[in-house]
């Protein structure tokens, strides 16, 4: 059994597209070595798991963090959650206060969404920060979770107008146009890509109805999208999580769906509200574009999405949506539904949770996640164990939550250790 460390301290894996689309180098960020989770970086880097050399990709300046790194899978471009330069008391890192930054081979980088933070607003412009940005199967659109800095502020305002809260929602950033904000506001920035929001939740759901009031967690479906039942390709869509309302006051998370358009032109055309957003309610879905609920828990023993912190992800031919449950037995094991709905089925059954994010393997056939402290991969009918158990007792050597990632080729899995008070990176070979 092969296993190499990076030897290197505070490393950060992204869950999701940290491998090159060669297989031969991952990409991440620096962490603080006490504590991991606090997002207090400066650094990109590349590792060749091989020789274990590491390169610097990009330093951020001025006070700013950078990190949440993902690549393309088609070419070796790289995109990240960017902090604010020269932060200050009024605006310093935070969920509203974030971009994204796409950093090219020849060492150039450019914004990715556009912010204005006061009216006139502007289309294609959001009036927040975004998080976690994964490009599509084809390399061209980024997805990205949002949220709101001017319904931050007036959820904060004990007098403010009735608006929108700000919750979480999920958006797309297509190469459509580069989006020129004014300079009204110093914090106001243009971005290189036409940047909208997808999802739609409200501040109130109606309980025991398909109204969500927070939507996160999403994954591009498929390489090339998946096949609807009248056999026609749906070429881009994304499921995510989405909280609904049960018993009037019992959150229940759900998986959702947005089938997007082909055309880039028609995210510029405003649905049933501006795509841009008011001073009191949130930018809004371009037209023709509806959320729709694919899965129905409330009624199982154990309802809802449960589990660790993770991301729902599909299968490379769109046709399986996998995400965590718990069984009848109370264990949270992978399960998966097809884009189109209908029941989910249970993909593992150990005796044991799986407790961390996971990733498919390239032919659909095997999901890579951690499972009783080891990594395994499991398919419909086995699991496998890749690692020896970890007494839990011994925090040395537990791998972690947060990454267990196949690479392209699949022939390597790449997760976290916590070591000496900080993260490592590992790679072990798939046996595949």
């Amino acid at each position: 059994m092969k296993q190499k460390s990076t030897q290197m301290i505070s490393n950060q894996l992204t869950n999701i597209n940290c491998w090159s689309p060669d297989s031969r180098f991952l990409f991440y960020d620096i962490r603080n070595g006490k504590n991991a989770s606090l997002f207090d970086g400066t650094r990109i880097e590349k590792l060749h798991p091989e020789s274990g050399k590491t390169e610097t990709l990009y330093e951020s300046k001025n006070g700013a963090c950078c990190g949440v790194v993902t690549c393309s899978p088609v070419e070796n471009k790289l995109v990240f959650i960017h902090g604010p330069e020269y932060p200050d008391a009024d605006w310093n890192y935070s969920f509203q206060h974030r971009y994204g930054v796409i950093l090219h081979t020849n060492g150039q980088t450019e914004i990715l969404d556009a912010c204005n933070i006061v009216p006139p607003f502007l289309p294609g412009a959001l009036r927040g920060g975004s998080h976690v940005h994964v490009f599509s199967g084809d390399g061209q659109w980024v997805s990205f979770t949002y949220n709101d800095h001017l319904l931050d502020l007036l959820d904060k305002n004990e007098n403010a107008l009735p608006h929108d809260f700000d919750q979480r929602n999920i958006g797309v950033a297509v190469p459509l146009c580069p989006v020129h904000v004014n300079r009204n506001h110093s914090r106001n920035r243009d971005g290189s890509y036409f940047s909208v929001l997808v999802s739609q939740t409200v501040n109130h759901p109606q309980p025991d109805s398909n109204e969500i009031q927070k939507a996160y967690e999403e994954a591009w479906i498929g390489v090339d999208g998946y096949i609807k039942p009248d056999g026609s390709r749906q070429k881009k869509a994304l499921a995510f999580l989405g909280d609904v309302i049960v018993n009037k006051n019992q959150i229940v998370t759900e998986v959702f769906i947005v089938d997007l358009p082909e055309r880039l032109e028609n995210f510029t055309v405003s649905g049933s509200a501006l795509l841009e957003g008011t001073q009191t309610r949130r930018p809004a879905p371009p037209h023709g574009i509806a959320q729709r609920r694919l899965t129905y828990t409330t009624d199982r023993r154990f309802p809802g999405i449960q589990g660790v912190r993770h991301w729902v992800r599909s299968s490379p031919d769109g046709s399986k949506i996998a995400f965590l449950m718990r069984d009848d037995a109370g264990i949270v094991q992978i399960w998966t539904i097809s884009p189109n709905g209908g029941s989910p089925h249970q993909w593992t059954h150990g005796f044991h949770d799986v407790t961390s994010a996971f990733t498919w393997s390239p032919d659909g056939k095997n999901i890579a996640h951690v499972m009783d402290h080891s990594i395994c991969i499991s398919s419909k009918t086995e699991t496998i164990r890749l690692t020896p158990k970890i007494n839990e007792t011994d925090e040395t050597d537990l791998p972690l939550p947060y990454a267990v990632v196949f690479s392209p080729d699949g022939s390597k899995i790449a997760f976290l250790r916590h070591q000496h008070q900080s993260n490592r990176i590992f790679v072990i070979e798939s046996q595949l």
